[in-house]
């Protein structure tokens, strides 16, 4: 017989219905790396886990293209610069042309978001002077 906690957390038809459970990055190897001992089938490792076969096969996937692996101090996903932001002197009637921009930047690539949802992707090694530059020549406009 089910508990009252296990009631609340499942629906009428026996469906889980709390908060997602999440997986650390280890958790999710060690699962994997049971599917790949001889003899093992992901269905078995996956109920014995408690998840779904279809998600333990996803993470298999992950695992051999190298997504599932520890992150290590060099793998800072952007560089933060400081930014001025300030009013555009524009009479109202031209306010429209302005482009809002907001940026993403990453190790070899930038992308810049327009107002009216334009985007402006760079693919290449940025330094800081050509960065500055790039918003100095936007906020010109």
């Amino acid at each position: 017989m089910g508990t009252s906690l296990e009631a609340v957390m499942t629906d009428k038809l026996g469906r889980r219905s709390g908060p997602r459970r999440k997986y650390t990055i280890a958790e999710k190897r060690a699962m994997v790396e049971e599917t790949q001992i001889h003899g093992a089938s992901v269905p078995e490792v996956a109920q014995r886990h408690g998840v779904n076969p279809n998600l333990l096969s996803v993470w298999r996937r992950q695992y051999l293209q190298g997504v599932l692996r520890e992150p290590t101090p060099g793998d800072e996903s952007a560089d933060l610069l400081p930014v001025k932001v300030s009013t555009p002197t524009v009479m109202p009637s031209e306010r429209a042309v302005v482009p809002k921009v907001t940026a993403k930047v990453a190790r070899a690539h930038l992308e810049i978001e327009f107002a009216g949802g334009r985007r402006l992707r760079i693919h290449a090694p940025l330094s800081r002077q050509l960065l500055k530059d790039l918003i100095v020549a936007l906020s010109e406009r």
